[in-house]
This record gives C-alpha cells, sequence and structure tokens, in this order.
C-alpha cells in the first residue's frame, strides 16, 4: 500500500518501502497538497506556500516541474489518480489510510490518543524547507501537544501518575511554556508525594513565563498551585470502586442465512480463505449475490467478535436513488454502536469517524448492491481487521485493493442440488421436468428459490405441472419474470393486492403503519399481509418491523400495478403522523400546525418525544422521496408539518427539496398560501445555510406575494438577519421594527419573542444596551410563556453576547453555559456551536478561549455551519495571537477570511487586517519565513 508519512520526515512508502526518487523541493509541493486533500490549490498559492514574498523568476515552471515528478514517482506507485489537475490548480485525493496526518486526526476523533501519537516520527514535516513549513509544522506540533495532555489527563485520572513523571519531565523541557503541561507535571510529583519537587516545578515555570513573555500563569495554575501548597484533599484521588468488566457489545445485523443454501463450492473455499480487507462480488440481477455475501459472512462470523453489518445500498432499486454513501455511513455507524449526536453531517467527516471506529476492532461489514467503486470507497476501512463484503452488478475493476469474485449463474448440479433442498422427494421422480423448470428459470437462484417454494407448498402439484405453468407464461414474461408472476398468482387476493401497492410506494421500506395507510386497511391486517408476502420470499426484512423489496421483485411489482389511490393515501398519512410527532417534540408551536386538518381516520398515537423522534429518523427519507415522487397535492401541509424538525436537526438538505417542490407544485396549482409560505421556508434555510443572497431574494419574493402578517413577518425576519449580518443596522432595525408590529397585530407571541432577541443585537451595536436589555428580558419572558425551549436558548445566548459588550464576562458566561446546556438536550448541534462561540468571545483569557472556539468548531464543522465556523476560526486566530502563536493565528485567520469572503459579509476586511498585523508578529518572530 502506497503511504505518506508528514509527521516526521517527509516520505513516500510502499509496502513499508521508502521511495528515494523524490527531490526536496518536490517533497515539499506535495506535503501542501496533501495537508490541504480534496482542495483545487491553484498554482499561485503553491508559488506563495513555497517562497513567500522571495519568489524566483522560474517559480511556476518550478512548480510545474515538482508536479511533473510526483506524477511520474505516482504513476511508478501505481497511484495515478492521487493527484489531478483542475481547472484552478492541483487537487490530492489521497484514500482513507494513506496520509499519516490524516490518520492522526481521526484517532485523535476517536478518542485513540496513544496510538495517534505513536504515529510521529519527529517534528513535522522535519526535512522539509518552504515559507509555509514554519506555521504548519507549530500547528500540527500544537495539535499533537494537545492531544498529549488529553493523554495525560486521562493517566492522572486513572491513577498512573507514577509512570507518567519521566515522559512528562521530558515534554515539560521541551515545551517550558506550555501551561496545561506544566499544570499536569505538577499534579504528578504531587501525588507522587513530592510536594517540593511539585513546587519547585511551578515556580521554575512561573519564572521562565515572566521572563519569556512578561505574563503570569492563568487561574487554573495558580489554584493548582495554591492547592499544593495547602496540600489540599481535592487534589487526591478517590478511592475507585472496583471495575465489573462490561460484556463487550456485539453489533449483529446480517440478514437470515438460509438453511437450504447450495452449491457456490469454489466461491466458499475462496471466500473463506480470502486474506484480502475488501472483497467484491459481482454478477446479474437475482444471481445470488448477496445469498452468498451473508452465506459466507455467517460462517466466518466467529473471525469477527465484535460486529456483523449490513446494509442495503440500493443502487439499482427500481425509482430510487441509491442509498449515498453519506446516508450509508450513517446506518453502519449507527449499527456500531454510535449514538445519533455523534454522528457528524458531512460525508468526509463520517467517513473519517468510521474508520475510527473500525481502528481496533475486528468488524464484517456487508454492502449489498452497490453502484461502483465511487459508490462505496468512503465506506471502505483504513488500518483495521475488519472484512469487506461488497456486491454490485458492476465489475468494480477500479477499487483499489479489492480482491473481485464474478458470480455466474448455477451449474445443473447446483441448480438442480437447490431446487431439490428445497422441494424435497418429488425432485428426485421426474429429472427430466426438473431440468425443464431449471431451464425456464435460467438458472437463476432467486427464480429457482421462488418456483421451488411454490413447489413445496403444494403438495398436488407435480414438478411436470410447475414446468408447464412457467412455459406458458414465457412469451408473456421473460426470464425470471416468469417464476415472479407464478409466486404472485399464488398469492391471497389481499396479498396480491398488497404486493401491487407496495410496489408504487417511493420509499426505500415501509413498516406496517405505512403499508395499512397504502392500502386503507387496518395495521393489524396490514402486518398479518406483510409477514405472508415475507413467508413466500416475496419481501424482505432486514429490521424488525420494517418491510423492503428485493430490486426485481420491487420492478414486478410496479409493472403489473395500478394507482387507486394508495400513493395519496401513503402521502397522507405521513403528513398526520408528522404532525403527530412535532406536536410532541414542538408543542410550543401547535398553533402553526392549526392548518393541517385532522386525519379522516384515527392514526397511530405517538406516545412521546422519544417516540417521535424515532420514528422521524426511520421515515425521513421515505418522506422526502414520496413527496418527490407522489401526487401533486399535501405537498404544502407536509412542509409545514416538517420544517421545525428539519431545521433543529439541521437536515437542511432535504428541507430545500421539499420546500422547493411546495413552491413549484403550490404555483402550478395555483395555490398561494403554500406558495408564500415555501418562500418563506426557502428564505429561512437559505439563511441558516449562510447562502444570504439567496436567503434575500426568497424573502424579497416572500414578501411582493404575502399578505398575511405571519408569513410578512417572518420573511422580514430573514431579512433583519441577514442585513444584520452585513452590518447594514439602520436596514436591519428598520426590517425588524416592522416584523414586531405585525407579530403583535397578529398577536404572534412565539414570532414577536424571536423579533425581539434578533432586535437586541441592532440596539446593543448601536450603543443603546439597557433597551437591547429589555428586549431580551421580554423575549425571554415570553419564550418561557409560550413553553419554547429553543427559543429561550437562543435568548439566553444573545443575552451573554449583550453582557460581554458591556464588560460582565462571567455573567455573559453564566448565559452562554445555560444556552448551550439547553441546546446540546434538545439536540440543537448548529445552534450550540454559536453558543460555544460567545463563551469563548467571553473567556478572559486566550488559552480557554482556544478550548472553547475549537469545541465550537467541531460542533460547527459537523452541521456545515459556516458562519459559526468563520467565527471560531476568527476567535482562534485572535486567541492564539494573544499567546505568542503567530503562526497559528494566521493559519486560522487565512480560514476565517476564506469563509467571511464566501458569507460576503464585513468581517472578511477586519480579519484581513488581522492578518497583516498577525503577519508583521509572525515576521519579527521568523523574519526570513512567514507570511500571512
Amino acid at each position: 500500500m502506497l503511504r505518506f508519512t508528514l509527521l516526521g520526515p517527509v516520505q513516500m512508502t510502499v509496502e513499508d518501502a521508502p521511495l528515494t526518487s523524490i527531490a526536496p523541493r518536490h517533497r515539499a509541493v506535495l506535503a501542501y497538497l496533501l495537508l490541504n486533500p480534496g482542495r483545487v490549490i491553484s498554482i499561485e498559492r503553491l508559488i506563495d506556500a513555497m517562497w513567500g514574498y522571495d519568489q524566483p523568476d522560474t517559480a511556476r515552471s518550478q512548480i510545474h516541474a515538482s508536479i511533473t515528478a510526483i506524477r511520474k514517482v505516482l504513476r511508478g506507485a501505481g497511484a495515478v489518480r492521487l493527484l489531478e489537475t483542475r481547472a484552478g490548480g492541483y487537487v490530492a485525493q489521497p484514500e482513507p489510510g494513506q496520509v499519516d496526518a490524516q490518520e492522526f486526526t481521526e484517532l485523535v476523533a476517536a478518542g485513540e490518543l496513544r496510538k495517534a501519537l505513536d504515529l510521529w516520527s519527529g517534528e513535522a514535516l522535519e526535512d522539509v524547507h518552504a515559507h509555509y513549513v514554519t506555521g504548519v509544522r507549530e500547528l500540527w506540533n500544537d495539535r499533537r501537544l494537545s492531544a498529549y495532555e488529553r493523554l495525560v489527563e486521562g493517566e492522572l485520572a486513572a491513577g498512573r501518575h507514577g509512570d507518567l513523571l519521566d515522559e512528562l519531565l521530558a515534554q515539560v523541557t521541551a515545551n517550558p511554556l506550555r501551561e496545561k503541561l506544566n499544570g499536569h507535571l505538577v499534579l504528578a510529583l504531587h501525588r507522587a508525594g513530592r510536594q517540593a519537587d511539585a513546587l519547585a516545578a511551578a515556580r521554575s515555570y512561573r519564572t521562565a513565563l515572566a521572563d519569556e513573555q512578561g505574563l503570569d500563569p492563568g487561574h487554573a495554575f495558580t489554584e493548582l498551585e495554591r492547592a499544593v501548597l495547602a496540600d489540599d484533599p481535592a487534589l487526591r484521588l478517590a478511592d475507585a470502586a472496583p471495575v465489573v468488566a462490561a460484556s463487550p457489545r456485539r453489533s449483529t445485523f446480517l440478514p437470515y442465512d438460509i438453511p437450504d443454501f447450495s452449491g457456490r463450492t469454489a466461491e466458499l473455499d475462496r471466500l473463506v480463505g480470502e486474506r484480502s480487507a475488501v472483497v467484491t462480488i459481482d454478477g446479474m440481477a437475482g444471481i445470488g449475490k448477496t445469498t452468498l455475501a451473508v452465506h459466507v459472512a455467517h460462517r466466518l462470523a466467529a473471525r469477527y467478535p465484535d460486529g456483523q453489518l449490513f446494509i442495503d445500498l440500493q443502487a439499482h432499486t427500481a425509482g430510487r436513488e441509491p442509498v449515498d454513501a453519506a446516508a450509508a455511513l450513517e446506518v453502519l455507524l449507527r449499527q456500531l454502536g454510535v449514538p445519533a449526536d455523534r454522528l457528524p453531517v458531512t460525508l468526509v467527516e463520517r467517513s473519517a469517524l468510521w474508520r475510527a471506529e473500525l481502528a481496533d476492532r475486528r468488524v464484517l461489514a456487508v454492502l449489498d448492491n452497490a453502484s461502483d467503486a465511487e459508490h462505496v470507497r468512503p465506506l471502505l476501512p483504513g488500518h483495521s481487521d475488519t472484512l469487506v463484503l461488497i456486491t454490485s452488478r458492476r465489475r468494480l475493476v477500479d477499487l483499489d485493493g479489492a480482491h473481485a469474485l464474478s458470480v455466474d449463474v448455477l451449474g445443473e448440479q447446483d441448480a438442480a442440488k437447490l431446487f431439490e433442498r428445497i422441494v424435497g422427494e418429488r425432485a428426485h421422480h421426474e429429472p427430466d421436468a426438473v431440468l425443464e423448470v431449471l431451464q425456464l428459470c435460467g438458472h437463476l437462484p432467486l427464480a429457482i428459490r421462488i418456483s421451488a417454494a411454490r413447489l413445496q407448498h403444494r403438495p398436488r402439484w407435480t414438478v411436470s405441472y410447475l414446468a408447464g405453468r412457467l412455459r406458458d407464461h414465457r412469451r408473456l414474461l421473460d426470464g425470471v419474470s416468469a417464476a415472479f408472476a407464478l409466486s404472485y398468482e399464488q398469492l391471497h387476493e389481499a396479498e396480491q393486492r398488497m404486493f401491487r401497492l407496495l410496489g408504487l410506494a417511493p420509499g426505500r421500506d415501509i413498516d406496517p403503519y405505512g403499508a395499512a395507510a397504502l392500502a386503507g386497511t387496518s395495521e393489524e391486517e396490514a402486518e398479518e399481509l406483510l409477514e405472508g408476502l415475507l413467508d413466500t420470499h416475496m419481501l424482505l426484512q432486514f429490521e424488525p418491523g420494517r418491510y423492503t423489496f428485493h430490486d426485481l421483485l420491487r420492478e414486478h411489482a410496479r409493472s403489473i400495478a395500478e394507482d387507486d389511490g394508495a400513493v395519496l393515501r401513503l402521502l397522507t398519512y405521513y403528513l398526520h403522523r408528522s404532525r403527530a410527532a412535532m406536536d410532541q417534540l414542538f408543542p410550543d408551536s401547535l398553533s402553526q400546525r392549526e392548518g393541517i386538518p385532522q386525519p379522516a381516520a384515527p392514526i397511530a398515537p405517538i406516545r412521546d418525544a422519544a417516540e417521535a423522534s424515532a420514528w422521524l429518523d426511520a421515515e425521513r427519507s421515505n418522506i422526502i422521496a414520496t413527496a418527490v415522487h407522489g401526487p401533486e397535492i399535501c405537498l404544502g401541509m407536509l412542509a409545514l408539518a416538517m420544517r421545525p424538525y428539519l431545521d433543529r436537526q439541521a437536515h437542511h438538505d432535504d428541507a430545500l427539496t421539499l420546500h422547493t417542490l411546495t413552491l413549484q407544485r403550490s404555483r402550478k396549482l395555483g395555490h398561494r398560501e403554500f406558495e408564500e409560505r415555501a418562500l418563506t421556508d426557502l428564505a429561512w434555510t437559505y439563511w441558516r445555510l449562510g447562502e444570504y443572497e439567496l436567503a434575500e431574494e426568497h424573502a424579497h419574493q416572500a414578501l411582493d406575494a404575502c399578505e398575511e402578517a405571519y408569513e410578512r413577518a417572518r420573511a422580514l425576519l430573514t431579512l433583519g438577519n441577514v442585513a444584520l449580518r452585513r452590518r447594514q443596522d439602520a436596514q436591519a432595525e428598520q426590517y425588524l421594527m416592522q416584523a414586531l408590529d405585525l407579530t403583535r397585530i397578529g398577536a404572534d407571541t412565539w414570532g414577536e419573542a424571536h423579533v425581539l432577541g434578533i432586535l437586541a443585537l441592532v440596539l446593543d451595536r448601536a450603543d443603546r444596551p439597557e433597551e437591547a436589555r429589555r428586549h431580551l428580558d421580554l423575549a425571554l419572558a415570553l419564550h418561557r410563556k409560550v413553553g419554547n425551549p429553543a427559543g429561550e436558548a437562543m435568548t439566553l445566548n444573545l443575552l451573554g453576547v449583550v453582557l460581554r459588550h458591556q464588560g460582565e464576562l462571567a455573567r455573559a458566561r453564566t448565559r452562554h453555559e445555560q444556552a448551550a446546556a439547553l441546546y446540546r438536550k434538545l439536540g440543537n448541534t448548529t445552534d450550540e456551536a454559536a453558543a460555544l462561540n460567545g463563551l469563548a468571545e467571553a473567556a478572559g483569557e486566550p488559552a480557554r478561549a482556544v478550548e472553547e472556539h475549537t469545541a465550537a468548531l467541531a460542533l460547527a464543522d459537523l452541521t456545515r455551519n459556516r458562519p459559526e465556523q468563520a467565527r471560531a476560526h476568527d476567535g482562534l486566530a485572535r486567541a492564539h495571537l494573544a499567546l505568542g502563536r503567530s503562526e497559528q493565528a494566521c493559519e486560522h485567520g487565512r480560514l476565517a477570511l476564506g469563509l467571511y469572503g464566501e458569507l460576503g459579509v464585513p468581517e472578511a476586511e477586519e480579519v484581513r487586517t488581522f492578518l497583516e498585523h498577525a503577519g508583521e508578529s509572525a515576521r519579527q518572530d521568523h523574519p526570513h519565513s512567514v507570511r500571512p
């Protein structure tokens, strides 16, 4: 395997053998590209990274030469696609596990700190010399020290202070001004009974800090020093209660392994003896790829005690889009036991977490029904003892490192054995008829299994009679469809109808409640019919209580179905069940859903918020699919029902799909009320995504279209938010005052409270703090009056902002902490990031600010919250500069500048000015190597 090391001397290795044919300058270019994976790097940026201000006349040609040389080496290593040319420059796209710096980040995120630190073999980019290196090296060395500090913190908590002392002393000697590191050393010495040495270490740090930077230690270190001097009992380890080892959780999600599996001896021998981490199984539809993969997985289960996982990627499921890699990773991570609140949003982050979770586990994963190599590439493990079996109708020849197995139809003997094992003795009495049935089924395992199962349950049928029935259908239904048609004929009339209607359902799977709505029957009858279809192999079940088709059977069901209003019944069910779920999750906004009519027939109740969340999480993709492919009615009400959930859980892509579709169809059908609401919903969703121009455009369209006060107020609130973000304060106040008037005219307490909170920010920025405080106090009271915890959290967070501007840092932090706790309780990760950024801005100590902005950045990254990502990088830049870390300050400043520039907000100019100042500081520290 080709591997790159950046955490030490920069090297390329193939099967652990270093490649020495790449020159130092070329290594510098390669390292810079690998530090920015997936990003297009322009040649101008590469030149700046290599030389800064001192660019030679031949800089451009040297970069071209470096790229050519790197490609030559990569070509020799069989990695031609790793470095690509794009319109704007070059992009490096390493695979998972190829770059040690990326692996370090994943391991740290997974808490595997010692393993992460063991990747280091020196200073980052140790033997590379280029303009960018100093800042990047300091940034990565800081990450290494932060990981080490976290590791030591855990070791101290576990009582292993004695084992740490020598290592800690060495680290403190190398990094004498690192406060947390010195604090750990002082605590370790104290717990080792060396109080005098602990106090001496504290004095040494205090003296060094004063001599080098003219500063005193922070509050936390001072308190630790005081506690050591007083021999405070709080510093001692509490007596640990005996630990009872918990049984390891085993995640087993494999489908049922059929007892009549037959044949495939050669394939089984190869798969059981396979030692590759990734094996692909390809072949035509119905060939038995899934059955083979599941059978092998069950046989190998004992080798993989940490879990056996399964997911259907639906690449060839009629009428559906394939399950994308991000959604697949959500399912797989949940199967591994990762809680929902730990799941990142972006594909890159989910893929990183997936590899980190697998790093020290022995897991077997079956990825069924993949479209191509790109579909599954993000689902592959890194360095681990995991086995991944991938099935696909397409040969995945470009999946590097995978071993491929192509599956053909069953041979005559294996096909006959499968038929005989299902049918029993009757097959032995009519060998010629058996051969005819097998030929009619095309030796396709799925067709054989369905036909044989029908014969098994018809004791008066002969094999010849079965063959005759199949023969009669061959002109009408080719190949496997003959078997499907025959199996369908033997269903009860109610089962036949359910089978046909299920083929019309746009979602990936269905539960008995949804099937009941689809068929217009009771839940009990629907479940009985579903179980009957499951027993006759017309349906599959991968999760208890949920039913789905094999691809071919779904296509067959759809081909013979006629919609008698079934999809409309299903969409209506989703509408009313969504409303019931929202009423549990968002009781404060019940009045907003009063326009949704009550169901004509009772629907299954949702008992509490937990059940509501579970149902919405399970059905969200089905609801959106039904909205997209279903009838052109109900969408406006469905969007009204779903919008609070989609907004709070940051499912903004689904929100855009639903609201855009609602807008299009409401305009087509002349539903003005739904058009107005769709415009305001789209404006708000674009605002949440940081797409301010689109938010403004849709909000203005809403104002032009809307007459109703509530929707006009929502549009004006969005415009006020956009203007506030752009620091157009007078315009923001005008919009917000109009919105406030409308909420009061319409007696909209919820909306009034929300507008008051945002208006307070305008007043605070206009140096009218008392008015701002009054607005926020009123907003808080109103949110609590209507029982809106999310609004309460928002107002507490805004109070923190105003208090910080007035210099009341302690009270500001209290408010931000309260807001963060409320957001966390609500599962609102995207707004929790804002509260943590506020907490950091009121920290008063740059070291604490770094820690809290870093936590905010992690949450903002998870939810793609660009405004809070920019704010976190901005805060980190300023905190690092205050700590004398000018290179890290410049790095975060550049990231903040890029994000602010994308958002089109005035902070971009402020950061640009900051970078000039930070760059001057950096040049004083490193006069020949740094440029902001």
